[in-house]
């Protein structure tokens, strides 16, 4: 059975994760508003990344003898002032998202949960590389500046992002 703790953070961190699916379905409307295709196909496969983070935050409560409860999505973000302005607020979303895994992992090692420690390992090194990803764009975003090739290149980059293979199925 799952300890009523950790069943609340979970389910906080699945509105956190769909939220976050929500918010780079925004970005990438606003990107494909400027005409800015590749980057508006990174950001629909970010948004179903965040997506199916959600659902294995779901299952797993499922799992654990708990139930998922589901709350209210706030609006997300909906204009930006530049392309880099949108991947910084990526980043500080992903940072965000960070914090709150570490604050999880804490919870569940105060509490002894090992089953759900180990559930999250998963996730923090998730965060790794998706900081990692959009760090890379933001560094290449201010070597671009105003460039409008050096913009329209680094579209047709992202553009080229395929959807991660989807996991094993569980025995």
């Amino acid at each position: 059975m799952i300890n009523e703790k950790i069943e609340k953070a979970l389910n906080a961190q699945i509105n956190k994760e769909f939220f976050s699916s929500y918010l780079y379905l925004s970005m990438s409307s606003y990107f494909e508003s400027k005409n800015l295709t590749g980057m508006a196909a990174w950001m629909k496969i970010q948004a179903d990344e965040e997506h199916l983070h959600a659902m294995k935050f779901y299952a797993y409560v499922i799992q654990k003898g708990g139930r998922a409860i589901l709350a209210s999505i706030e609006p997300p973000k909906s204009d930006w002032k530049s392309v880099l302005d949108v991947f910084e607020d990526t980043y500080t979303h992903e940072q965000f998202i960070t914090a709150s895994i570490d604050e999880l992992v804490n919870l569940s090692l105060e509490l002894k949960d090992h089953a759900t420690n180990n559930f999250l390992q998963w996730f923090v090194t998730e965060q790794v590389e998706e900081e990692a990803n959009v760090t890379k764009i933001i560094d290449d975003l201010k070597m671009i500046g105003d460039n409008s090739y050096g913009i329209f290149m680094l579209d047709r980059e992202l553009g080229t992002r395929q959807p991660a293979p989807p996991a094993p199925a569980a025995a």
